[in-house]
């Protein structure tokens, strides 16, 4: 067994902002392998952050980012339970990530309820005008659109898309952490995004 020692529960704490007690209850978990304990601390804190999904989020922040050139513009707003969490430092850096990421990475709504319904349908009859130019069956083409749709949602739907500074994680991943530090709710309420020249 492996001992676990200070300089690894400040390493992981540097890494993770978990508690020190947390820190070391994950190493202990994980055998003292530091990317093991990292997932243990995400597991509990989405653990943690599905408890506190229903909890009311009335305060937060509006954040306004313009790409450099001005040429993309976006404006969102992500709520929290209190206005002293919203007023931190690592609450206001978090929510300018948050506006850079819908910067980069268009999403067209927050989550699949949010895509328009003509859109969800025109993708599906392409993909399954794709899938009959095959030669495919029915049955292989309806799975085939199934998964080109899950494709689409993935990288149209903001809390399903990968974080663009760590793709290894999604945007709901990049809450559920923050909900664990912050131990409130946190929800992306609204966005709009501008590009020069687009409707």
């Amino acid at each position: 067994m492996v001992e676990v020692n200070t300089q690894m529960i400040k390493e992981l704490r540097t890494r993770t902002n978990a508690g020190i007690m947390d820190c070391k209850e994950a190493l202990k978990e994980s055998g003292g392998e530091m990317e093991k304990a990292i997932d243990c601390l995400r597991k509990k804190g989405l653990a943690t952050a599905l408890k506190r999904a229903g909890r009311e989020t009335s305060e937060g922040l509006i954040h306004s980012y313009i790409h450099t050139g001005g040429r993309i513009g976006v404006l969102v707003e992500v709520n929290c339970e209190t206005d002293f969490v919203a007023k931190t430092d690592e609450f206001k850096v978090f929510v300018k990530d948050f506006a850079m990421h819908i910067a980069a990475a268009k999403p067209l709504g927050i989550s699949r309820e949010d895509i328009p319904e003509e859109v969800v349908k025109r993708e599906e009859e392409i993909y399954r005008a794709q899938a009959r130019e095959t030669g495919k069956p029915e049955n292989i083409a309806d799975k085939i659109v199934q998964g080109k749709m899950e494709k689409f949602y993935k990288e149209s739907c903001l809390l399903e898309q990968q974080y663009i500074r760590d793709p290894d994680i999604s945007i709901q991943d990049l809450i559920h952490d923050m909900i664990a530090k912050t131990g409130e709710n946190i929800t992306a309420r609204r966005f709009v995004r501008y590009q020069l020249g687009e409707e």
